[in-house]
Parts: C-alpha cells; sequence; structure tokens
C-alpha cells in the first residue's frame, strides 16, 4: 500500500523526517517495504525556461524546419524547431543544453547539435515532452507577459513527494488509508512523550442546496447491508480534476479519470470508506433497491465484460435493472460519462464475508472490494459520504440536491473486552504499569469502561475488526509498547530429553531419498480436481467427493479423492513439454465424504513411464515395466522391515495388469498398467504404470514392527533347481507358497529365472525353472539333507499342483 508523506501530514502534523516515521510504523507492526521519490513533474521542470521567438525563418536546407532566435534570459540562442504552430513573438518553453528531459520513463539530455547543418541549442517543447499535458501536436505557447529565461519551475507548481509503501497485513483493514496509517503514527508519537493531534477533514460547512432531486432507497437485504447512506448533488461538469488532486493520486498509483471519480477514490484513500457515484439520470423511476440478484441475470460490467450473476451476489438496482454489483464494480451504462450533470453518491457498509464470495465468483479484485472484504468502519459511512459531496461541490460546480439518506436500522456496537493484568503479565512475558496500558489503550481509541483490582472492561471501536478477543488487545499492547522494551534474560537453561516417539516424517524422508537415489523426483499437486475424475475410477463414487462451496473454477470444484489424475496432469504436463522419460512420487491426502463424516488418508502414490534409465554406453534402452516398478516396491517395503509381503491379482476400472500388495491380510498397495482408456483422457499415448500405497496403515504396521539385527552365517548355503511343468493358471506365487510352508527351517528362499511356453510343452501347459536356497545357521548342511528337502517339495508339487518334473 502506497502512502503519500505530504497527504499524512494533512492528518497528523510533525517535524520527524520521513526516515524516523517509517522507523516508527515498521515497529508499529505497518512495515515499511519502500520509500520513493514522487516528482508531480518528471525532473522538476529543471533547466526548462521561458524563450521569447525573435526571429523564426525557413530551414534553408529542410522544408519542414524552423531556424529560430530565442531569448533566454542572459542570452540568444539559435534553435532549429519543427513544430508547425512556432512563430516570432511568441513565448515558449526551452530546454537549455544540459537539461534531462523524460520519454515514458525513460531519460535523455538535450545536447548541442546540428540538424541539416545548422547549429542547435536547446529545444522547443510541446506540453507532453515536459510533463504539463497531453498536447504533442505542436510546440506549447506560454502567456505574453512572461520575462525570458524564469524558471518554468516558478511558473508550475512542481509537487515533491516522498511515498512510503507499506507491506499491510490482511488483518489490518483499519490502516488502508491515510487516516488509519496517522491514527498508528499517533499512537507510536505519544509513546515518545509527542502529543500531536489528529486533524481529520471539517464537514462542518455541508448543506442542502435544494431537494429538487430526491432518489429513494430500500434495501431489501439489510443483512448485507446494514448501513446505506446516500445523496444526489445536481448541475455538475464533469471535467479534469484540479491539478492538486491529480497529483494526489498520481502520488500514490492511481490514474486520475475526471473529476468526479476522482473525488470517490480521493477519500477512499483519505478515509478508507469506498464511495460509488452512479449518472443520477440513468436511474429509472428515480428508485434505487439493494438486493441480491436473480439467478442467471446478465450484466455489463465497467469493463465491458458481460458476466452472469449468482442468486447471492448483492446489487444496486434501479426499478428495473441492476446498475452495480455492490462494493465490487460498477455497471457500463450507469457510470460516470462525460456529459453527466447529476450523480447518485453511495457510501455504504456492506457484509464482509458477502463481497468476499460476491468478488471471487467473478474473478474480480478491486480497491472498493479489498477493504470491504476485510472490513471498513460503519461510524464514519455518513461522515464520508458528506466530505465527498463537499469536494465534488467545489471541483464540479455542483450543488447537492437532496437530503444525505441514511438507512441503519440496527446500530453495529463496538466490541466488549475485559482485560485481565495477570493475562498480560504472563503473555508479555514482564509487567507493564498500569498507567501504561491505559496510555497505550488511549492511543489506539481503546476505551476504559470500567477499572477492577484484576483488570479492565474495555470497549473496542468498531474499526478494529481484528480486535475482539483479549490476547489480540494484549497484542495491540505489546506492538505499541515496544518488542524492543521487553527485556530478555541473557541465560537460558535448556534441558535436552531424548524422545521415543514414533518419527513418521523421517520415515517418509527416508523413503523420499530411496527413491530420489532410483531416478524418482518428488511432486506436490493441488489437493483441488475436476468432479468428473471420480467417474473415471470404479472404486471411487462421486457421492463420496468433498466440494467445494464456491469453486474458483469447474477444475477446483472438490477435493481429489486419488492422486492417481492429478499425477498423469504432471505426467501430460511434461510429455507434451517432449519429457518422455518420467518417475514422479507423490506423499498426500486424498478426502472423502461418507454420509456425514469427513475422511483424510495419506497415501503414496508412484508413476513411471517411458525408459528405466537415460541412454549410455553403458546401459542399453530398455522402458520401465511391470517387473521393474514390482521390484522397486519391494525394495521399498523391504527398507521398511515388511519383507513378508504377499501379493494378489488386482485389475480395476483404472489398473489392467495389476496386483494388490497385502501384509497381515491387510491391502497396503496396489499397483500395475494405467488402462489405456484412462490414458487417453489425458492426451498420453505411452505406457503409464502406477502405484498406490496406503501410506497411513503402512505407518502404522511399522510402529508395531521390531527390527531385529541378524549376523550373517558363518556357513555356506546350497542351490537346487526345479524345471516345472504344470498349468498355465498356476502362479509362481502358489509355488513359493507351498515350498515355504513344506520347510521352515532350512529353505531361505524361492525365486523363479525362466518361463517356457511353446510347441514342445503339452497343451495347457507351462514350465517354470525355479531356484531354491538353503542353509543351517548351525553348521554345514549335507547333500542328504537337502535331497530330503527336494524330495518332499516335489511330491507336495506333484499332490498340490498337478505338477511334474521336466
Amino acid at each position: 500500500m502506497k502512502i503519500s508523506y505530504n497527504w499524512l501530514k494533512q492528518f497528523i502534523n510533525t517535524d520527524l523526517d520521513v526516515e524516523e516515521v517509517n522507523v516508527i510504523l515498521t515497529d508499529l507492526g505497518l512495515e515499511v517495504e519502500g520509500l520513493t521519490d514522487f516528482e508531480s513533474i518528471k525532473g522538476g521542470l529543471k533547466g526548462i525556461v521561458v524563450g521569447h521567438v525573435e526571429s523564426c525563418e525557413q530551414h534553408p536546407n529542410a522544408d519542414r524546419l524552423k531556424l529560430t532566435k530565442v531569448n533566454i534570459g542572459d542570452e540568444v540562442v539559435q534553435i532549429v524547431c519543427g513544430a508547425p504552430n512556432i512563430a516570432k513573438g511568441q513565448n515558449v518553453p526551452v530546454a537549455t543544453v544540459g537539461t534531462t528531459l523524460y520519454n515514458d520513463g525513460e531519460a535523455w539530455e538535450i545536447k548541442k547539435g546540428k540538424l541539416r547543418g545548422e547549429a542547435s541549442f536547446g529545444m522547443i517543447c510541446s506540453e507532453s515532452e515536459i510533463g504539463l499535458g497531453d498536447a504533442s501536436d505542436g510546440i506549447m505557447v506560454l502567456a505574453e507577459d512572461l520575462k525570458a529565461g524564469t524558471p518554468l519551475s516558478d511558473i508550475f507548481e512542481v509537487e515533491n513527494d516522498k511515498i512510503i509503501e507499506i507491506g499491510l497485513t490482511p488483518n489490518r483493514a483499519d490502516a488502508m488509508s491515510h487516516w488509519g496509517v496517522a491514527r498508528d503514527l499517533r499512537a507510536g508519537l505519544i509513546q515518545q512523550d509527542k502529543k500531536n493531534a489528529i486533524v481529520t477533514p471539517s464537514v462542518s460547512n455541508f448543506h442542502v442546496e435544494n431537494r429538487s432531486k430526491k432518489i429513494s432507497v430500500n434495501v431489501e437485504n439489510p443483512e448485507l447491508a446494514p448501513r446505506y447512506c446516500s445523496l444526489t448533488i445536481s448541475n455538475i461538469t464533469v471535467k479534469s480534476s484540479p491539478e492538486w488532486l491529480q497529483n494526489r493520486l498520481k502520488a500514490i498509483g492511481i490514474k486520475p479519470m475526471n473529476n468526479i471519480v476522482d473525488a470517490t477514490n480521493y477519500v477512499m484513500h483519505e478515509l478508507g470508506q469506498p464511495l460509488h457515484a452512479f449518472n443520477a439520470d440513468f436511474i429509472k423511476d428515480q428508485k434505487i433497491n439493494v438486493k441480491t440478484a436473480d439467478k442467471g441475470t446478465k450484466f455489463i460490467t465497467l469493463d465491458g465484460v458481460e458476466r452472469e450473476l449468482h442468486e447471492e451476489d448483492l446489487m444496486i438496482c434501479d426499478a428495473e435493472k441492476p446498475l452495480c454489483i455492490a462494493g465490487v464494480f460498477g455497471g457500463l451504462n450507469s457510470g460516470i460519462k462525460d456529459n453527466t450533470t447529476s450523480i447518485f453518491l453511495e457510501s455504504a457498509y456492506f457484509d464482509s464475508v458477502s463481497i468476499r464470495k460476491t468478488a471471487k465468483r467473478h474473478g474480480l479484485n478491486t480497491d472498493a472490494s479489498f477493504r470491504y472484504e476485510r472490513g471498513i468502519d460503519p461510524d464514519i459511512t455518513k461522515y464520508a459520504l458528506r466530505r465527498a459531496a463537499i469536494l465534488i461541490e467545489e471541483i464540479s460546480g455542483g450543488k447537492v440536491s437532496s437530503d444525505a439518506d441514511d438507512f441503519y436500522p440496527k446500530k453495529i456496537e463496538d466490541f466488549q473486552v475485559f482485560l485481565s493484568f495477570e493475562r498480560i503479565n504472563k503473555l508479555i512475558g514482564e509487567k507493564i504499569d498500569t498507567d501504561k496500558i491505559k496510555s497505550i489503550l488511549s492511543s489506539l481509541d481503546i476505551k476504559v469502561k470500567n477499572v477492577t483490582e484484576s483488570g479492565l472492561g474495555l470497549v473496542i471501536p468498531a474499526y478494529r475488526v481484528d480486535v475482539q478477543r483479549e490476547v489480540d488487545v494484549i497484542e495491540e499492547i505489546l506492538r505499541v509498547y515496544g518488542y524492543n522494551n521487553i527485556d530478555i534474560d541473557s541465560k537460558f537453561n535448556v534441558s535436552v530429553s531424548k524422545s521415543s516417539k514414533f518419527d513418521d516424517y523421517k520415515i517418509q524422508n527416508r523413503i523420499a531419498n530411496q527413491l530420489i537415489s532410483q531416478g524418482f523426483y518428488e511432486t506436490m499437486a493441488n489437493s483441488l480436481t475436476k468432479k468428473d475424475y471420480a467417474e473415471l475410477d470404479s472404486q471411487l463414487e462421486a457421492k463420496n467427493n468433498v466440494e467445494m462451496l464456491n469453486p474458483l473454477s469447474h477444475d477446483l470444484a472438490v477435493m481429489r479423492q486419488s492422486l492417481l489424475f492429478s499425477g498423469l496432469e504432471s505426467l501430460a504436463y511434461n510429455i507434451n513439454r517432449n519429457n518422455q522419460d518420467l518417475k514422479f512420487f507423490e506423499f498426500g491426502k486424498t478426502y472423502h465424504k461418507y454420509n456425514q463424516d469427513f475422511v483424510e488418508k495419506k497415501h503414496l502414490s508412484l508413476l513411471i513411464t517411458g525408459k528405466r534409465t537415460s541412454n549410455s554406453w553403458l546401459n542399453t534402452e530398455k522402458n520401465a515395466d511391470f517387473f521393474y516398478l514390482k521390484g522397486i516396491l519391494v525394495s521399498l517395503f523391504t527398507s521398511l522391515g515388511l519383507s513378508e509381503i504377499k501379493f494378489t491379482d488386482k485389475e480395476t476400472q483404472t489398473i489392467s495388469e495389476g496386483l494388490s500388495i497385502n501384509f497381515k491380510k491387510k491391502k497396503i498397495a496396489e499397483f500395475g498398467r494405467v488402462n489405456s482408456q484412462i490414458l487417453s483422457e489425458f492426451d498420453i499415448d505411452q505406457n503409464v504404470l502406477y502405484a498406490d500405497i496406503d501410506w497411513d496403515l503402512v505407518l502404522e504396521f511399522i510402529k508395531n514392527t521390531s527390527f531385529v539385527g541378524q549376523k550373517i552365517s558363518k556357513f555356506p548355503s546350497t542351490q537346487r533347481d526345479f524345471a516345472l511343468l504344470v498349468d498355465e493358471h498356476i502362479s509362481f506365487n502358489e509355488i513359493e507358497k507351498i515350498a515355504l510352508k513344506t520347510d521352515k527351517k532350512l529353505l531361505k528362499n524361492v525365486d523363479l529365472f525362466d518361463v517356457y511356453k511353446g510347441d514342445k510343452l503339452p497343451d495347457g501347459k507351462k514350465s517354470y525353472a525355479v531356484s531354491f536356497k538353503f542353509r543351517d545357521d548351525h553348521k554345514t548342511l549335507t547333500d542328504k539333507q537337502v535331497d530330503k528337502i527336494m524330495t518332499k517339495l516335489q511330491k507336495q508339487f506333484e499332490s498340490q499342483l498337478n505338477a511334474s518334473l521336466r
């Protein structure tokens, strides 16, 4: 937020320089982020003087140039000029040699030169070239009675100002004006024993000239417009604002429009109260209705955009049509035009929640909505209206032509809070004198209603919407008292204890590092997603979506039930930018609604597409496949101590060629190849592998799992192989289960190293080449022991699987 120091000093008279003021404001919590210089005329007209044209002749070498002799006070110089309106006897602005001029902010220097062979010592300027206007089609002609050589800075007032850039926090709605900042500055100065009074603009001159333009007001939704003030001003002339007003607005980055609009902007930045001026002649039947819109109504705003209104949008309407989105944006046809002669002026207090929702629905963010959303002062509504009316009368020639109507059925009361002395001392950490506390509260316009031994009964002004609790008041006391004034002990006693609490983030970071070492990138997707995604997965139901009440867009309408679709969006984004080889993982939450209960679950997702590794002389080109992903998951769960996992077939609407991973008879993950129909929704035409891990359930198992270290056996292992002929429907998992159940003591591992299907085998059969690893941790195994186990294994395979040896 930009604050003009000259404007600020109109509210509070201080002899402090701006740097000292910046320190005070920053200490008070209004952090000053920058300080810039402002000149109402860029360059301040330095080096530009009045020149008298003593002669003007045709340039000998150019048809469109003139050769002039110009008296600039201390000498007569020759200047070549191309303006069509240059003539002998004129007084003109001359930029002398060495003067810096500005073109769209870019500086350039006037130098001696030659134009078509003739010397030129300076430049005769137009209005636009020196910042005194917009005219650029000819030179500026000055008054005849001016003396040659007079600096233009003595003729035209140049305002110099310091602009304070404040990084305003959202809770400080009361400081969104020069008056608001001045109030804080006064509080800070009082703590330095400087009694600087706040001087507010007087409205004592306000009066109703006549009552010739009465416009009736009906507020149908008082809960959305608790206070609505208005009046009319007639016989106005719409024109440019006076120079002083334009300079005030330009200083804080506001572009002047016309005297009526500028006056409303000026009062808003002066007092913090947004205002709106309507073309009164455009108001049908001279009636204003403040009401919510009819659903689906079309309305064209000032920016020329047609918007469809929501049934909860508060509108300012006349007898037949909407004129303005209340507190947000005006209508195209009801605004101030050059031929407007009478206006209806509005100053209102609107419900902050309603304004915030409306502004978000329509994607609008205006100076007015910015203030209404955060809360303004309901007590200055009528004062600001009168202030603006007086200003408009002064600069437009109009007269107030109706009484100031004030719809205010139920007064908004100030907040009341009890402040405990004990609570102050406990939170601040030191005792502050009671009189000091009262002084600080008084400087903040907080009234002490009653005093007891234990504390103070306080009345908080309604404009401090952020101060509603005892702790808020203590925060206010502390920021004015000064954080730097709180003593801090130079000695700290710290006790360090070792916690045995399970650290799930440590586990998460370990797995993240493991995946990163395998070439994965971590992603963090938006938890908001499309409503339609639930229809793409048979395991999800649309009725379980957690829907947003006011979604920013259709693409952000619900909380996600799965990490898959946001992950596919990330893949598609990268594939479209020629990154086809991708490995992503994400730790994220899913959100579900079951009847009236809301459930959050944490998951870990993996997505792989393209090649396993980048091409090199060492690595041959090989795409990632189902078994590559399975190996990654097995190593991941092994590192978590969950090595005894079981696999079962799993195919869904989203996953084909998939498996579920179970631990202790509970599903902890599922993985496989993403269905091509799903991929087509994202315009992905290459295979994608996906794994979804129930991270909450995994953590529960880890918490209850003991990690026991085992020393490496000093005895050798031995390996035997079988080539088993089995039915096509038999999986290796069944073979592994039977083997490990047959011998639990010496059989350590069962591996599949080859699968054969071909013409040499009977129909409906396939061959598994399986290796069995044996070891006794206490002695060396003999061939007889191993042969005995292999015989038992063969019998079990024959009896349970109808298998035979090849």
